[in-house]
C-alpha cells in the first residue's frame, strides 16, 4: 500500500488511478441520482457510505500488515474531518443554490486560492510560466462548462465556504504527511472513520434540507444497490490516489492537472448520454489540455533550474570546504605540506 517508495512510474500510475477513478465514480454517480437513473439523491450520505467503504479497507490493510498505523493527534483528526466535510456540504449547497455557471466558476477559483494559501502558509512562490499555465488552464475549463452565472447571498456564501475548505483540506494532506512522515495511504485510514461517522451522522438530514426526501423512504432496488456499492469501490481508489497525488506534488498540480477529470467528463458524457458538444466546447477542452501541457513543462523546468541551484551550490561549498583544509593544512606548525604531497 505504500505506493511512494516505488519509482517514478507510480507517478503516472498515481495520476491515471485518480483520473480514471475520478471520471468513472462521476459516471456512476450520475446514473445512480439522476431522475432517468436510480434518483439516488442523497449526495452526502452516499459521501458517508464511501468513506464508510474506505476506513474498512484501511482496517483490514492495518490488521493484515499491508500497512502500519502512525500515530495522530485526534484533534488534528478531527479539525481535518471539519473542514473535509464543510468542503463536501458546501459543494453541495453551492450546486443547489447558485446557477451551474456559478458552481463551474467557483470550482475553477480553487486553483487560484490554493496557491495564495500556500503562499501564505508554505511561502511557496511560483514562476511566471507556471501563473501563465494557470490561467490557461482555468480559462479553457471556463470555456467548456460556464454558461448562465446567476449570483444570491446564500449561494455565494455556500460557494466561498466550499472554495476555501476544499483548499485547505488539500494544502492539510500534505502537509499532514510531512509533519507526521506518514503515507497517503495510512493518512487515509486515520481520516475515514472520523469523516466516515460525522457524514453518516449529519448526511441524512444536509440531504433531507437540499431535497426534502427521506433516505427511509428510498426503495432501495438491486440495481440501485449494486450501482451504490461500484461507487464506493471506485471512492475507494479515488481517495487513495488523491491523497497519493497531493502528498508526491501539490495542491496547486493536484487542482490543474485534475481538471483533464472534466474534459473526459464533457467527452464521455457526449459518448455515453449524448450530451451536446459544441464547438465551444472542443475549443475550451483543447485551450485546457494546452495549459497542462505548459504546466506541466513549466513545474518541470523548475526542478531542473532548483537542481542546477543545488548542485552548484554543493559543488561551491565543497570548494570552499578543501580550500579550508589546505590552509589549515600549510598552517600547521613547522610543516609545508600540501595535501596530497609528501616533503621531499
Amino acid at each position: 500500500m505504500d505506493l511512494e517508495k516505488k519509482p517514478v512510474v507510480s507517478d503516472v500510475g498515481a495520476w491515471a488511478m485518480n483520473v480514471v477513478s475520478s471520471v468513472g465514480i462521476i459516471m456512476v454517480n450520475k446514473q445512480l441520482m439522476s431522475p432517468n437513473g436510480y434518483g439516488f439523491c442523497f449526495a452526502t450520505t452516499l459521501t458517508g457510505f464511501h468513506f464508510t467503504v474506505t476506513a474498512l479497507v484501511g482496517c483490514v490493510s492495518n490488521a493484515t500488515g499491508l500497512s502500519a498505523s502512525k500515530y495522530v493527534p485526534f484533534w488534528e483528526l478531527f479539525w481535518f474531518s471539519v473542514v473535509a466535510n464543510l468542503s463536501i456540504t458546501g459543494m453541495n449547497l453551492s450546486l443547489l443554490l447558485n446557477s451551474v455557471g456559478f458552481y463551474q466558476i467557483s470550482k475553477l477559483s480553487i486553483i487560484p486560492v490554493v496557491c495564495f494559501m500556500e503562499f501564505l502558509l508554505h511561502s511557496k512562490h511560483y514562476s511566471q510560466r507556471v501563473i501563465v499555465a494557470v490561467a490557461v488552464v482555468a480559462l479553457g475549463v471556463g470555456i467548456c462548462t460556464v454558461t448562465d452565472v446567476d449570483i444570491n447571498a446564500k449561494g455565494l456564501l455556500c460557494a466561498c465556504v466550499a472554495v476555501f475548505c476544499t483548499s485547505l483540506q488539500q494544502i492539510t494532506i500534505g502537509s499532514f504527511q510531512k509533519k507526521y512522515s506518514i503515507g497517503s495511504f495510512e493518512l487515509l485510514s486515520k481520516t475515514a472513520p472520523v469523516q466516515a461517522v460525522s457524514l453518516l451522522l449529519v448526511g441524512p438530514f444536509a440531504d433531507y434540507y437540499l431535497n426534502h426526501r427521506s433516505l427511509l423512504e428510498y426503495p432501495f432496488s438491486s440495481g440501485a444497490t449494486a450501482f451504490i456499492i461500484l461507487s464506493c469501490s471506485l471512492a475507494v481508489f479515488c481517495n487513495m490516489s488523491q491523497y497519493l497525488c497531493i502528498g508526491r506534488f501539490s495542491a496547486t498540480s493536484f487542482q490543474v492537472l485534475g481538471h483533464m477529470k472534466t474534459v473526459c467528463v464533457l467527452i464521455l458524457g457526449w459518448v455515453l448520454f449524448d450530451s451536446a458538444l459544441t464547438v465551444k466546447n472542443i475549443l475550451g477542452m483543447l485551450l485546457a489540455v494546452l495549459g497542462m501541457v505548459v504546466y506541466s513543462w513549466a513545474v518541470e523546468h523548475e526542478k531542473q533550474a532548483k537542481l542546477a541551484t543545488h548542485i552548484s551550490a554543493e559543488i561551491k561549498s565543497e570548494g570552499e570546504d578543501i580550500k579550508l583544509l589546505k590552509e589549515k593544512v600549510n598552517g600547521l606548525p613547522g610543516s609545508d605540506l600540501e595535501l596530497g604531497q609528501t616533503k621531499s
